[in-house]
């Protein structure tokens, strides 16, 4: 019989290395992944890093508390994030990525109707809870169980705001420039039918391709029409802002409507104070509630930047998948999760008292409701005008 002997060195630098290397083992285990599948570059860059960001920051409070907690167990909460350049088979590629690769079973975006669709076959086959900025009705329904939308859509808040700015400032015929794609021409159906609602119309649209930067032929056809007001939902905040700067340009001095889509600083950011004076826009903020408040100051002290507005609500989308994920009692089955998430009632909130609605137009109840505003710019800033529900602003 051989004898086969360690020498002591050698064995004690085994026990040193497997001691070394079971702190990396637990951490692994211990890692719960979300995906940022987000715009980071290009016209809609503003919105993709307001989503990221609101993910970021409701990660780091729970990280700061040692992880998220889940049924007895403590999970450091990791956001990988890629830049699906606002294209739909970007998107895609970026999505199997984020899967298969990354292994992901939530998934913060994607941005826009035309990459959310393109998407959801890989999502909700394989189970995914996905938290969405896609203004189409296609991306809610009963056929999608693990689809969530944390923003309001021009279907829920489009008849408050132009019912109040059309009697407000007496507007009877407006011109709209839209994006000619999947969110562009829902938009742009969904304006026609609100502005009539409110006795106005929607006399001239121009659709166009998102990368275009030259805007004055479109606005020069739309003001041969007599317009007397321009709609720029829609628009990513870079496109909003190049359209106000080459409007006022040009010599428009009408109103300048925003109806949905917060991108009042990235538009000033690019179009000026001066162009931008008196525009009125949609805005999902109040400033001086508590919780809002709060959640500016604490984007701003770590990103050193303004914040775009639709970053709370992927903070709280993200933070309502933590309090699913605790009430599921699980981290790896997405069902049970996308079931607790959809039962969550008056989750307190950055943007206030929160529950989920969408039943009577999308089949499930996956559409956050939220308070909303319209504020007017003045001096560079939104001034609030009007306090909304989907009823009525006032």
């Amino acid at each position: 019989m051989v004898s086969h002997k360690i020498p002591a060195a050698i064995g004690l630098a085994c026990t040193l290395a497997a001691f070394a290397s079971a702190p990396s083992m637990a951490l692994a285990q211990d890692t719960l992944k979300l995906g940022a599948l987000v715009t980071l570059s290009g016209p809609g860059a503003a919105w993709g890093l307001a989503m990221k960001n609101g993910a970021e920051l409701a990660a780091d409070e729970v990280n700061a508390k040692g992880g998220l907690e889940v049924d007895g167990k403590k999970y450091k909460v990791e956001i990988v994030a890629y830049d699906d350049k606002y294209q739909a088979n970007e998107a895609v590629t970026v999505a199997n990525r984020l899967v298969f690769e990354d292994k992901v079973k939530y998934m913060i975006g994607p941005l826009g109707s035309a990459p959310a669709v393109a998407v959801q076959p890989i999502t909700e086959k394989n189970g995914v809870i996905t938290i969405l900025m896609a203004f189409t009705p296609k991306a809610l329904g009963p056929d999608k169980p693990y689809s969530f939308r944390v923003v309001t859509t021009t279907a829920e808040v489009s008849q408050p705001q132009i019912d109040w700015v059309v009697k407000t400032k007496g507007i009877k015929k407006v011109g709209g420039l839209f994006p000619n794609d999947e969110s562009g021409q829902t938009i742009a159906k969904d304006l026609e039918s609100s502005y009539k609602h409110a006795g106005a119309d929607l006399a001239a649209v121009e659709l166009f391709e998102r990368d275009r930067v030259d805007f004055i032929p479109l606005l020069t056809r739309m003001f041969a029409q007599g317009i007397d007001a321009i709609e720029l939902d829609g628009n990513s905040p870079s496109t909003a802002g190049l359209i106000v700067k080459q409007a006022r340009e040009l010599g428009f001095t009408g109103t300048i409507i925003r109806t949905g889509g917060p991108a009042t600083a990235d538009i000033v950011n690019v179009a000026g104070k001066e162009a931008t004076e008196g525009m009125f826009v949609h805005t999902p903020l109040n400033p001086e509630l508590p919780s809002t408040k709060a959640y500016m100051e604490e984007y701003q002290a770590k990103y050193k930047s303004a914040m775009n507005g639709f970053s709370p609500s992927f903070y709280d989308g993200t933070k309502m998948l933590f309090e699913a994920m605790r009430r599921a009692g699980t981290v790896q089955d997405s069902a049970k999760v996308s079931k607790a998430m959809g039962d969550l009632k008056d989750f307190k909130g950055a943007l206030g008292t929160l529950n989920w609605t969408g039943e009577k137009l999308y089949g499930i109840n996956h559409q956050l409701d939220i308070p909303f505003y319209v504020a007017e710019v003045v001096n560079g800033a939104e001034v609030i005008r009007a306090t909304c529900t989907v009823a009525k602003c006032e």
